[in-house]
């Protein structure tokens, strides 16, 4: 691969943004110092009355523990409700910090708890979804979520610094590296792709592309000789985002580390993706009751049962972290430096507008896809649609539909830790 040189100069690098500038030091506005109010009082208001809810469902758990309803597996369920309170109560004092720092005008505070209240609160949203499924209770921290963004891109100064720098420079520079053969590279030498956006979104989209076709090459040549299988992970396009997660997964931790030893590479691929099929199996299953793959019966040289297998309840065995690992060196060492090269032929006027338009439509699929699974699982569960969206999906991608799109997944309601599911199974 090429080197890049640290040093690498470019036109206009001699800008000084270590100061901030009028537009830094201005005020925080008043109506942000509103929200913040609002955070600030939903914070003291809400961490008492935590406390107090889960102490007495600790409490009633000891003294009547038959009497709570955990859903079908109660050590699972009573995890996934501790982890909702333990996220529950960051969210509360962070909301409390965000709120003080920003009626204050402590920018750099209020941007960094921001950006913890944003993983806060989407870890909110899966253990919700995990425990009540796709509820009309999500559209409060959806838009907590949009709110929480914007501010991570406005109040914090060094953003601000940051933006400004590649308002100025960012044509120069592109259309520099662009002539050096360096176009989307790290120029800091620190790693070898740059992690931004725009590449990182092509980065999951060709992989899941990628990651489907081997999937289906896999189950015909290995597992079902000559049948076919759609292996597609969502309602439309060839795409499987478990591999467009895993690249992604991939790209960002060994992306200073793609000159390591081949068995470094290995090794950390093979427990990033093992890992990442593991918490994706362990979602989908208690989340909606989904089994789309499972190694239970895994065995090494067919001699002994596989310990990894058995260690992660079938969610993934020796074999395929190895072939995780083998896919991650693959990957970094050969494959991400032509995919670059790839990316780079989007014409220059269309790499943005192009890269947003896409970027919606995937997210609206992957929204559409965790819709229909939810709904989905209530059918297979017993529970009649009710609201407007669920006969929308009903009438659009009712059991026929689902069972053709997604051939390897399977809906068992027993298996999840929806407490709504105890009296339809």
């Amino acid at each position: 691969m090429d080197q890049i040189n640290p040093d690498y100069d470019l036109p206009g690098n001699d800008l000084d943004f270590s100061k901030p500038t009028p537009e830094q030091e201005k005020k925080i506005p008043l109506f942000v110092k509103v929200y913040g109010a609002l955070c600030l009082l939903d914070g003291i208001i809400t961490a008492p009355i935590l406390a107090i809810l889960y102490t007495l469902t600790i409490i009633a758990l000891i003294a009547v523990p038959d009497k709570l309803n955990f859903g079908n597996d109660p050590i699972i369920s009573l995890v996934i409700s501790i982890t909702s309170a333990v996220l529950a109560g960051i969210a509360a004092i962070g909301l409390i910090v965000l709120g003080w720092s920003l009626i204050r005008n402590r920018r750099r505070n209020a941007g960094l708890w921001a950006s913890v209240l944003i993983v806060v609160t989407i870890g909110q949203v899966i253990t919700d979804i995990m425990v009540k499924g796709i509820t009309l209770e999500l559209i409060a921290p959806g838009v907590q979520l949009v709110i929480l963004t914007a501010l991570t891109t406005t109040v914090d100064p060094s953003l601000w610094q940051e933006r400004e720098l590649e308002r100025r420079l960012s044509d120069m520079q592109d259309r520099v590296a662009a002539e050096e053969g360096l176009l989307g590279r790290d120029i800091s030498g620190e790693g070898y792709i740059k992690l931004n956006f725009f590449n990182l979104f092509w980065v999951f989209t060709v992989c899941c592309v990628i990651g489907l076709v081997l999937e289906v090459i896999w189950h015909m040549v290995v597992v079902d000789p000559g049948v076919y299988q759609d292996r597609a992970g969502l309602l439309y396009g060839p795409f499987s985002p478990i591999y467009g997660f895993g690249a992604l997964l991939m790209t960002i931790a060994l992306n200073r580390f793609y000159r390591a030893n081949p068995l470094v590479i290995f090794l950390v691929s093979a427990i990033i993706g093992g890992g990442f099929e593991v918490l994706v199996s362990w979602f989908m299953q208690f989340a909606f009751g989904a089994i789309a793959w499972d190694y239970k019966h895994a065995t090494l040289f067919g001699l002994f049962p596989d310990p990894v297998a058995v260690l992660f309840d079938g969610r993934t065995s020796t074999l395929f972290a190895g072939i995780w690992g083998f896919l991650g060196f693959v990957w970094i060492r050969f494959c991400l430096p032509r995919l670059l090269k790839v990316i780079n032929l989007i014409p220059w006027r269309w790499r943005y507008s192009l890269t947003s338009v896409s970027a919606a439509l995937m997210i609206v699929n992957g929204l559409m896809t965790l819709g229909a699974l939810d709904c989905w699982f209530e059918r297979v569960s017993g529970v009649e649609p009710t609201m407007p969206i669920e006969h929308f999906y009903a009438e659009h991608y009712d059991n026929a539909f689902m069972e053709h799109r997604f051939q390897s997944m399977t809906i068992v309601p027993r298996e999840s830790s929806r407490v709504s599911t105890a009296d339809h199974v």
